[in-house]
């Protein structure tokens, strides 16, 4: 498969252990080029050791992964095309802007110092500042610049919106969406905030208990799933080719949501679309061992 056909990230079997605690169990992913792709779960998920694998920050205890067709951190030529923002944005306190600016144009050979100074001087940043004085969301456009005139192919975020206040989270989101699109490059973006998932992500990861409960384009899973609604008990035995994610009682009246391959057979209950939150919270759900059948508030 030529290099620049490769899927962003491919993974067969990946598996990781922490001793006796399973952080990642037999997954399988393919995830495309050219995707903004929202990993989606909670705390404990697995997420951030998805993330350090593909970086090369960890080894997968069994299991295979792939990124851009080579493996994680194979060499430092790989390590060029992948640009990471890590959880807590990590920058140097006693460095300045500038001193951030000039070390990676020293470990990055494809580093765009125009791009650089052109993104600093849009967020408002002044070089000479050192970053242990910066705010969160000013240490997070910082991470994200420096990430991004590395030129990448694909860019990994941990969650890096999390701490922040909801103006600077936008404006961290509008900055990644404006350096995906003019790099063309692939992104992955972790998160626990399904808003932020909503607005700028294409393909979806969800993780629960250490294993991918679904994957896909999000046009794709949307078009896959269904609340159905129908007097209670009538949905209690459904067609085989109909998958029950979740189902709710009231006193009168149960709603599931269901996914299907391909067209919903027909039926005489009421079908509706199930919005991107509700179709992750679901999945969470049933990952999660609540019992099926709970009443809807």
């Amino acid at each position: 498969m030529p290099e620049n056909s490769c899927p962003a990230l491919q993974a067969e079997g990946l598996t990781k252990r922490y001793g006796k605690r399973l952080a990642l169990a037999d997954c399988d992913l393919d995830v495309p080029r050219g995707r903004v792709v929202g990993l989606v779960g909670p705390n404990g998920a697995g997420k951030s050791t998805l993330l350090n694998l593909a970086c090369g920050l960890v080894t997968p205890t069994a299991g295979t992964l792939r990124v851009l067709g080579a493996p994680p951190a194979a060499n430092a030529a790989h390590l060029a095309r992948v640009g990471f923002v890590a959880q807590d944005t990590p920058v140097y306190g006693a460095f300045t802007v500038a001193d951030h600016l000039r070390m990676g144009a020293k470990l990055n050979p494809s580093w765009d110092q125009s791009l650089a100074d052109r993104r600093i001087s849009q967020v408002g940043l002044d070089p000479r500042q050192k970053a242990g004085r910066l705010s969160g969301g000013q240490r997070a456009q910082l991470a994200l610049t420096i990430a991004a005139a590395k030129r990448p192919e694909l860019l990994i975020f941990d969650e890096p919106a999390a701490a922040l206040d909801p103006l600077a989270r936008d404006g961290f989101m509008r900055n990644l969406m404006e350096f995906v699109a003019e790099l063309g490059a692939s992104a992955i973006l972790s998160s626990h905030l399904l808003s932020d998932v909503a607005r700028v992500c294409d393909h979806l990861v969800v993780l629960c208990d250490a294993r991918v409960q679904v994957a896909g384009g999000v046009t794709d899973l949307l078009a896959r799933h269904h609340r159905l609604v129908a007097p209670r008990g009538e949905l209690d035995r459904l067609p085989a080719e109909v998958e029950v994610i979740r189902l709710q009682h009231t006193d009168r009246n149960s709603q599931a949501v269901v996914r299907v391959a391909g067209a919903l057979p027909r039926t005489p209950w009421t079908v509706e679309p199930v919005p991107l939150e509700e179709m992750v919270l679901a999945y969470l759900t049933r990952a999660a061992g609540a019992p099926t059948g709970e009443a809807v508030r």
